[in-house]
């Protein structure tokens, strides 16, 4: 017995390989329902309006072993330098609220009661009308308060919604994702990136559900007046749809032209407010986001936009509740020379990225930055060599320079790129001064001083 074993085993072993490979060569011949899906809208669209996706793509192309750091400049988080750190009034407003022990429960879809009332009083201070706690929906950080309104406004057949070009990709993305169809109108760059208010009715038909403004805006740093976007309102009210307002960066303006929240119009056409403490208080990772009701003639609440809204979020996930709870009092009690030492910061930045920007002849700004934390370049590539678009010239700039840049076709401005000057002045100077020094060495070599 004991000599035939390993023969018994062997025979075994082949028996057995010989099912595994019968078997897995039926499973591969099988025609799986849910293969359909393969060439869909998730499969193929997340990659193509993502940043995270576009960013990763362009830091694989960094030497790692490079003598010289890594300068991100694609995307707006400075929390990882350490003079942008929150306010120490949020910090302990949030420890505060986790060391009771109270708050590691569920709480309502919607939000906490009070933490809801708090954002309305908050909000409520720019506008000619008060705010209740009933308008306010709290969201895990500005990106769900996206994703929980692009599905309300899919829900009629065929209707479509205006989208700013260049824009926030998250907005197409998750548009593509509910069949909801996109039309774009055009931000004017000579113009500080206004609005193409003339364009709006000329794209807009009876399907027409809403538009997105976001200002002060990302991805240009514009920051619009209150005479405009008093006429976007009127647009609005004339073709019927309400205006969603991504007004994220409401607190971060750098220049003498103060922040006007679209609500201020809301008694003329109904806007959707996005907001969150991830950029003002900069502090992304807490995804605590809220979506606001501007809507004193109670026509969202008639036509069920907001019920539809609080059905959504009673079955979807929330921010977490320790952080609903810190909310109150993060509001309440950050102090105002934290806000002057952020936009301190960012305007000193700023100034460097606009005038480095300036010196070098092989970008253009059409349009100096106001808020956010970004500014879009064009990319003058007839003066560079075997550069193809933005994608190729922010590839071979990471590889060369290792810094990363934002392509702008992600954002819907081929052959433009996103800078964003939310860090250190010191590695802001640094990264530019790379872009420079690429530019120079790619310039084409037939040209005379660059031209």
């Amino acid at each position: 017995l004991a000599s035939s074993f390993p023969a018994t085993l062997l025979v075994l072993l082949l028996v057995s390989s010989w099912q595994w490979y019968t078997r897995a060569t039926a499973t591969a011949a099988v025609e799986w329902n849910f293969a359909r899906g393969k060439d869909g809208i998730l499969a193929t669209t997340g990659a193509k309006n993502s940043i995270r996706a576009i960013r990763y793509k362009i830091s694989a192309s960094v030497e790692e072993s490079g003598p010289r750091p890594v300068l991100p400049l694609a995307h707006g988080d400075p929390s990882v330098f350490p003079a942008f750190r929150t306010a120490v009034e949020a910090e302990d407003a949030v420890a505060a609220a986790l060391r009771t022990g109270q708050f590691n429960c569920y709480a309502a879809g919607v939000g906490l009661p009070a933490a809801r009332s708090a954002v309305a009083e908050h909000l409520s201070q720019g506008v000619p009308y008060k705010l209740s706690a009933d308008d306010v929906f709290l969201t895990a950080g500005g990106t769900q308060a996206i994703e929980v309104i692009i599905p309300v406004l899919a829900q009629t057949a065929g209707a479509n919604i205006l989208l700013p070009r260049p824009g926030y990709p998250n907005y197409e993305a998750r548009a593509a994702f509910n069949k909801l169809e996109v039309r774009h109108f055009d931000l004017i760059p000579d113009k500080g990136w206004e609005i193409d208010i003339d364009s709006l009715e000329s794209i807009a038909d009876k399907n027409t559900t809403a538009m997105v403004i976001i200002n002060p805006n990302n991805p240009c740093g514009s920051v619009y007046s209150y005479d405009h976007l008093a006429k976007v309102a009127e647009v609005a009210r004339k073709l019927g749809i309400l205006v969603i307002a991504d007004e994220v960066y409401g607190k971060l303006v750098l220049g003498s032209a103060p922040f006007i929240p679209m609500g201020v119009f809301g008694h003329i056409a109904p806007v959707l407010s996005i907001g969150s403490l991830s950029k003002s208080w900069i502090v992304p990772g807490w995804r605590l986001g809220w979506v606001a009701v501007y809507d004193p003639t109670k026509i969202l609440e008639k036509t069920k936009i907001s019920a539809s809204i609080t059905n959504y979020l009673n079955v979807s996930t929330d921010p977490a509740t320790f952080v609903q709870e810190a909310l109150p009092k993060i509001l309440e009690n950050t102090k105002a020379d934290f806000f002057k030492r952020i936009i301190g910061l960012l305007k000193e930045s700023s100034e460097i990225c606009y005038r480095e920007i300036k010196e070098n002849k092989y970008i253009t700004c059409p349009h100096k930055p106001e808020g956010s934390m970004f500014v879009m370049v064009k990319l003058n590539l007839h003066l560079l060599e075997e550069i193809h678009d933005d994608i190729n010239f922010c590839c071979k700039l990471a590889k060369e320079e290792s810094v990363i840049l934002c392509p702008g076709s992600v954002l819907g401005m081929e052959n433009w790129v996103r800078i964003t000057f939310a860090c250190v002045p010191s590695s802001l100077q640094d990264g530019l001064e790379r872009v420079k020094s690429f530019c120079q060495r790619n310039k084409k070599k037939n040209s005379i001083n660059g031209c």
